[in-house]
């Protein structure tokens, strides 16, 4: 769609109240939709659009989540798996054991996978041994970090269709550019290294840089410095394909998606595919931190948002995925952020602690149903 058309969107009247009632209503048909076979990833498919999840190497012993992933997704991504913390947790030692496991799986399921993340340029997410390190200059630097990316886009080319490169390289307090040990002798041209050994090592596959900037207000410096980064990147040339959009909601409620809120993501998303990049959720989840503890009150809500966040999304033809972080409740990273203080177990995904489908996978089920058909990835 055009742009004209998200804005005639916005006029039609998609608003907090627009899908009130959705969370009961498309819970009813659900268990008739599941038992006839039709998994979230074949209406998703029918309009060019690949789904999938996040997953942990722990979780392959789990049978009742691998009926789910073998239901619902088309791909997966390592939670944890390919971060550097698990490959490289100490100088002399490398790991790619449970990332294996998660690729055997997939391909032994007929699934795809996409690589998340060659580089998760955040120190408190760094090995405490990468973030000692002290280089004399950017070649140093090029040396330490070039033969790690390259082993790990390397080993799983051309299974992996799709690698978030560069992962949170933007802060989210002042818009800025993280700085860390590896940034420190080259600044963003890390990120113009890392997109350059990628390719030669992955050359087929999509290239992206993810982050966690959202339509919150508090994430109103960091889309701005997430903009700045990518303008220079493809100034400078740089083989990104797209943009990872988390979409988690963290810090605001999901009855908090304002008409103003959304006006103001709608113009951060144009920015991005005025670019020429595509656009990828690639994390999405709900958090209830602040939400009143009855079931029903905060299934409906965040139902209600999950469509109404979807069907904005959808109308761009450049968005090709999406991927949910985790596909059962209590297994969400979300339960151990922001905790809730009464203790009460959040809903954050499409599946409850007892495996059973939620209304947020009828308000996905019936996002993908309404999205028109865009070329698929």
């Amino acid at each position: 769609m055009s742009r004209l058309s998200r804005r005639d969107w916005m006029k039609l009247g998609a608003g907090a109240s627009a899908w009130a009632g959705l969370g009961g209503c498309v819970a009813s048909g659900e268990g008739a939709e599941i038992a006839k076979g039709l998994g979230l990833h074949e209406l998703a498919a029918e309009k060019g659009i690949r789904f999938g999840s996040a997953m942990a190497a722990h979780q392959l012993d789990d049978p009742r989540y691998l009926e789910i992933i073998r239901r619902e997704c088309a791909t997966i991504v390592a939670e944890n798996a390919h971060k550097w913390y698990t490959i490289y947790p100490e100088p002399d030692v490398v790991n790619f054991e449970p990332a294996d496991r998660l690729a055997a799986f997939a391909k032994e399921n007929g699934l795809t996978m996409r690589g998340h993340t060659l580089l998760w340029h955040r120190s408190i997410w760094s090995p405490d041994w990468v973030n000692e390190l002290e280089f004399a200059s950017a070649a140093e630097t090029e040396r330490f970090v070039g033969p790690r990316i390259a082993q790990m886009a390397a080993r799983y080319h051309p299974f992996i269709y799709s690698w978030d490169v560069v992962n949170e390289a933007v802060s989210d307090e002042t818009g800025e550019f993280r700085q860390t040990s590896l940034s420190k002798k080259m600044g963003e041209r890390l990120m113009d290294f890392c997109f350059a050994v990628a390719k030669e090592n992955a050359p087929d596959a999509k290239l992206v840089y993810n982050d966690f900037m959202s339509w919150e207000d508090t994430s109103t410096l960091h889309r701005a410095g997430v903009l700045r980064l990518l303008e220079g990147m493809l100034k400078r040339g740089v083989p990104i394909d797209g943009v990872g959009l988390q979409s988690h909601s963290n810090y605001e409620m999901p009855d908090e998606f304002t008409r103003q809120k959304q006006k103001n993501w709608i113009a951060f998303c144009d920015e991005i595919v005025g670019m020429g990049l595509e656009l990828y959720i690639t994390e999405f989840d709900v958090n209830d931190t602040d939400l009143r503890p009855d079931i029903a009150y905060r299934d409906r809500l965040i139902a209600d948002y999950t469509r109404e966040y979807f069907d904005l999304m959808l109308t761009y033809p450049e968005l090709k995925e999406v991927l949910i972080w985790g596909m059962v409740d209590d297994q969400n990273w979300l339960q151990g952020f922001l905790p809730r203080t009464d203790g009460v177990l959040k809903r954050p995904t499409i599946y409850d602690e007892n495996y059973k489908a939620k209304s947020m996978r009828g308000a996905i089920a019936a996002a993908f149903r309404a999205a028109k058909y865009r070329q698929p990835l």
